[in-house]
């Protein structure tokens, strides 16, 4: 497959996919059993990943969305972080999950779990679909991950690259 002028290749099946949000889903609604979760999804990324994440959960969620950029439309993190779109959800004393679709440098989620930790929940953790270990610049991690990659740049399954290419099925690894 070829993506503005570049080869890309599948790197995560659509059937892995679904199989890792089961068990994510399994794993949370464990974690959360007999509580009510604010389940709150960074856009645009994760909205496809969140939403078949949200179907799996057996635990009474509620859903909001906030939207920050760091990528603007390059193929790099510009290593600053803009908050685009707040929650509208008050999240005191409320057991909150962030829903992204990566982690490479760390500094996206680690701001926004700073920033929402000041707001008091009960309990805040973060769950990524996929997480680029080779790429951390700050001392954080998810608390969910679906799969580790090799720091390659990813397309599909919500990963754009400046608004392409979200709708694919499965995960694509573009070439440089």
């Amino acid at each position: 497959m070829e993506i503005r002028g570049r080869k890309a290749t599948v790197l995560i099946p659509e059937d892995q996919i679904k199989q890792k949000v089961k068990q994510l889903a399994s794993q949370i609604s464990q974690d959360y059993r007999d509580k009510e979760l604010l389940v709150v999804g960074i856009l645009k990324g994760s909205f496809i990943f969140m939403a078949d994440l949200v179907r799996e959960l057996q635990v009474k969620t509620y859903i909001d969305f906030m939207q920050v950029s760091s990528y603007h439309t390059s193929m790099e993190s510009s290593g600053e972080v803009i908050f685009v779109k707040d929650i509208g959800s008050d999240i005191k004393g409320k057991d909150v999950l962030i829903v992204d679709d990566i982690i490479d440098t760390g500094r996206t989620l680690k701001a926004l779990v700073e920033a929402l930790s000041q707001r008091q929940p009960r309990s805040l953790k973060t769950c990524v679909l996929l997480d680029k270990k080779e790429r951390r610049e700050v001392d954080y991690d998810a608390d969910y991950v679906g799969f580790e990659i090799p720091d390659r740049f990813v397309i599909g399954y919500g990963l754009d690259w400046a608004e392409e290419g979200r709708t694919l099925k499965d995960i694509y690894a573009v070439e440089d």
